[in-house]
């Protein structure tokens, strides 16, 4: 639960560039060998995953949403073990789809850090509106209009790089770098609108 310095958003993500040379076996059978640790994340995405439509309300992904807001706007609390199960939930995620992404060749670990890292501080609750959570949500609805161009985008370069992996072993750069940033984008548009740990307005970029 580190806090953020002064000026940055309240979730920070780096992922280790990989200066190295990465395997093309794993690379080649990504879509394959992520199965097993996909299946494991799918279990962990609770009713959402499997449920019928009248609870999905309940969760996304997951993530404790909507029992979260109502506690937010009728006591203002967060209590901490909601939290850390959001947060640990988003950063196994975020392991997952970057090991899917091709930007790292560790298999993901259901509990260690590796070479992702994602810090969201713990939310003070006498900061945070007492009513901003019931329309976060729709308020992010430009976030997501872009972010939906932005995921196109990053698969694409997602595609490229599973080339240049084969071909050179090294994942280019600027296209980790820009996949990254979409990554970044959206997690902070989900701490706004999904974990509800932050008032503030996520900005329109991919750097930190």
């Amino acid at each position: 639960m580190n806090e953020s310095t002064s000026g940055e958003y309240p979730v920070l993500l780096d992922i280790e560039y990989p200066d190295r040379e990465l395997n093309w076996v794993t690379t080649f059978l990504r879509p394959i060998v992520v199965v097993p640790i996909a299946v494991v994340l799918s279990l962990l995405s609770g009713p959402s995953a499997h449920a019928s439509s009248d609870e999905y309300w309940f969760a996304a992904g997951g993530i404790l949403v909507v029992p979260t807001m109502l506690l937010l706007v009728f006591r203002r609390k967060y209590p901490g073990w909601w939290f850390d199960w959001n947060l640990e939930l988003t950063r196994f995620a975020t392991r997952v789809t970057a090991y899917l992404a091709l930007l790292r060749d560790e298999y993901p670990s259901t509990d260690e850090e590796q070479a992702v890292h994602l810090t969201i501080p713990y939310p003070d609750t006498a900061e945070l509106s007492r009513w901003l959570p019931l329309v976060k949500w729709v308020l992010a609805i430009p976030h997501y209009v872009i972010l939906a161009f932005l995921a196109i985008a990053a698969i694409a370069c997602v595609i490229v790089a599973w080339f240049a992996i084969l071909f050179t072993g090294r994942y280019p750069r600027r296209l980790f770098e820009f996949v990254v940033g979409v990554f970044r984008w959206w997690l902070r548009v989900a701490a706004y609108a999904l974990l509800l740990t932050t008032d503030r307005y996520p900005p329109f970029r991919l750097a930190d």
